[in-house]
């Protein structure tokens, strides 16, 4: 039988063997070449991070040689064209934004996540979480400008006094745009609680809403945070949004109705405006990018602390 099937592929013993060590030495290359291809991958992306850091660190530096850190961090007022260096206004400005956005987005994420995960059918799970999905996808800019020719003027009827570039309205279309986020994290962490638990707590007589609050959302309670913490990132981060509709001056202050500037908001500013290079100026906003990406990164390890300590496994 062997030696029919050979003569019908019309090679011999000898040829088909030399055949099989060639395609096993091409295969043995590319499992070698993966491998490095990968490595480099890797390396790359640990390269560049270190760039980054490298950068933002020691123009940082440079800019901590002409502007004291204790002025920096404790002064309220930030005017760099008269060399008054508060970041606290631009923190305050962004924290305004981060507040507000959350508020919008907390509530609206987990009610569309728990409709999603427990109450929707397969079917209009499928043709709703794409729409949702789809507001991820909007540009920043056209957010920013939904918020300054559509929210401004709406909420201009509704509060006396509210001023033409404010917090508020930048906040909310903030919280607007991260709902999605909100959303797709919680109802992957709801979603991978197992459902012998949802079933137990059904056959003890609770109402799925009791089986989804004191049940689901509890077991699911570290992915649930840890969407939070990621959310807060994505909006402590938000540039054209707040740059087009939240304005551009830089108070201490906490009235969301009024014109305020973010730590986002001032590098755009700078950036596109006339700053002549080695400027006390233009090592700010290093400064400033350096003060936020340490925002940034404290929110994001305390994602991956809660995600660590809260996380339930079946």
């Amino acid at each position: 039988m062997v030696s029919s099937k050979n003569k019908q592929d019309g090679l011999s013993v000898s040829e088909r063997i030399e055949k099989n060590k060639q395609s096993n030495s091409s295969t043995a290359f590319v499992e070698k070449l993966v491998p490095k291809l990968l490595l480099m991958c890797a390396t790359l992306s640990v390269l560049v991070t270190i760039g980054i850091l490298y950068t933002l660190l020691s123009e940082t530096f440079t800019f901590f040689s002409e502007v004291s850190v204790i002025e920096f961090f404790t002064s309220t007022h930030w005017n760099p064209w008269r060399d008054s260096y508060g970041i606290l206004s631009l923190i305050s400005g962004t924290l305004l934004i981060t507040v507000t956005a959350m508020i919008i987005a907390i509530p609206l994420g987990v009610a569309s996540a728990i409709f999603l995960s427990e109450y929707a059918s397969d079917k209009v799970r499928r043709f709703l979480k794409p729409i949702l999905e789809v507001l991820a996808g909007i540009p920043t800019v056209v957010y920013g400008f939904f918020a300054l020719t559509f929210v401004t003027p709406m909420l201009e009827k509704i509060i006396p006094g509210l001023s033409f570039f404010n917090a508020l309205s930048a906040g909310i279309v903030v919280g607007i745009m991260i709902v999605p986020m909100v959303a797709s994290l919680t109802e992957d962490a709801m979603g991978a609680v197992p459902n012998v638990l949802r079933e137990g707590a059904m056959a003890l007589g609770a109402t799925r809403l009791e089986t989804t609050i004191k049940v689901v959302i509890p077991a699911a309670l570290s992915g649930i945070i840890a969407s939070f913490a990621l959310a807060i990132s994505r909006a402590i981060g938000e540039t054209m949004i707040v740059a087009i509709a939240a304005g551009a001056t830089p108070k201490f202050s906490f009235d969301p109705t009024q014109s305020i500037q973010t730590m986002t908001g001032y590098i755009v500013q700078v950036s596109t405006g006339d700053v002549s290079y080695g400027s006390t100026i233009y090592y700010s906003i290093y400064a400033v990018g350096t003060t936020l990406f340490v925002f940034t990164l404290i929110m994001n390890l305390l994602a991956q602390y809660i995600s660590r300590r809260f996380r339930e496994e079946y």
